[in-house]
């Protein structure tokens, strides 16, 4: 007997006469089919904590260090690896000072792109060179070397830079701007006097002088690095302590005093010690305006915080870093070691004057 076919059940219709979709098809029970599939996520990269960060630049110093003092030596290794001993401490030091100094005087003034440097120390320190060579000739350099001359130079700029930042920070005419104009004006002013009397000097004086006008690294003395770390232990310590007044201070003078912050004895303490650090590191190796604004400015965009306990160290290393790979490799590679301060200036200044043109204020 032949099986009756049967058709098949005709198509759910709407109201309008089209077929239905298959989501609203009830006699199936079928899911809806999936149009798009989802792609696995890919693991996101987070970056490391500030402290992470700060602890791989360390790394890098490590190895920059031991670079410089190990490899390409000729001839003695004793005498070469003393020289360089001797290089890398007064890079230490520098490094740290300059660091140092442009983050606690860029947290004092509320501005990233003011850098202590910039208010007259190098033209107070051309200035006292050149009236030296003036007054008693170009082998006076050469016959008051030593520890005397270093604390007096220092001791010269540190009261001129605390009676100045004193009367301007602390005192009824405190403003930032007057602060910075009148730091020009008396750097344009000792580089002018500077200027007058180099043009009197005989030509073997001028050179004379002109060897000292420059940053230098390899030519300093290592009889002077005891009392430079000494110094920098200290105001290390000191600044290491105030971190967390630091931190308060950048909230304004107004919410720093609120929270308990003494502003008018904060405001004297650091720029005491910023004073110190810079002149020091003047009279040691020499002047170096954009040095620790390039440092800072790294350590603030490396760090990705405010907090002084991240940017102070990392601000250290980094300048450390640039040093002393940027002295191996000026050595060492292009041999013009004689150099490397004048492209660290150079490079400062083009980050100054980008970092100057976007905010459009100081």
């Amino acid at each position: 007997m032949p099986v009756s076919e049967q058709p098949p059940p005709a198509e759910p219709q709407s109201a309008t006469g089209r077929v239905a979709p298959a989501s609203r098809r009830g006699d199936r029970g079928e899911p809806p089919p999936s149009r798009c599939r989802r792609r696995p996520r890919l693991p996101r990269f987070t970056a490391p904590p500030p402290g992470a960060r700060v602890a791989i630049v360390g790394v890098l110093v490590v190895v920059a260090a031991v670079c410089y003092l190990l490899l390409f030596i000729r001839g003695s290794f004793q005498f070469a690896f003393d020289r360089r001993l001797t290089t890398l401490g007064t890079m230490v030091v520098v490094a740290f000072a300059h660091a140092i100094a442009t983050v606690v005087f860029q947290t004092v003034t509320s501005n990233r792109i003011l850098t202590p440097s910039i208010m007259g120390f190098d033209s107070l320190y051309v200035m006292m060179q050149t009236a030296m060579v003036f007054v008693f000739g170009g082998s006076a350099l050469a016959r008051t070397d030593g520890l005397p001359k270093l604390v007096v130079q220092t001791v010269l700029m540190v009261l001129f830079a605390v009676l100045l930042y004193r009367w301007l920070f602390a005192g009824r005419f405190a403003n930032l701007h007057l602060l910075l104009l009148v730091g020009v004006v008396l750097g344009l002013a000792f580089e002018s006097l500077s200027s007058f009397l180099q043009r009197l000097l005989s030509p073997t004086d001028y050179d004379m002088l002109s060897v000292r006008l420059f940053g230098r690294m390899s030519n300093s003395d290592g009889s002077y690095l005891p009392l430079a770390f000494a110094v920098c232990l200290v105001v290390g310590a000191v600044v290491w302590h105030r971190r967390h007044r630091l931190d308060t201070l950048l909230l304004g003078r107004d919410t720093s005093v609120g929270l308990g912050v003494d502003h008018k004895r904060e405001l004297t303490v650091l720029l005491v010690l910023v004073a110190v650090l810079v002149a020091f590191a003047t009279a040691l190796a020499g002047p170096m305006t954009f040095f620790g604004f390039l440092v800072a400015t790294l350590a603030y965009q490396l760090t990705g915080t405010h907090e002084h306990r991240h940017v102070l160290p990392m601000a250290f290393l980094l300048g450390l870093f640039t040093l002393v790979a940027g002295q191996f490799l000026m050595q060492h590679v292009f041999y013009a070691a004689g150099f490397l301060t004048v492209i660290i200036e150079f490079v400062g200044g083009i980050v100054f004057l980008v970092l100057l043109l976007r905010k459009g204020t100081l």
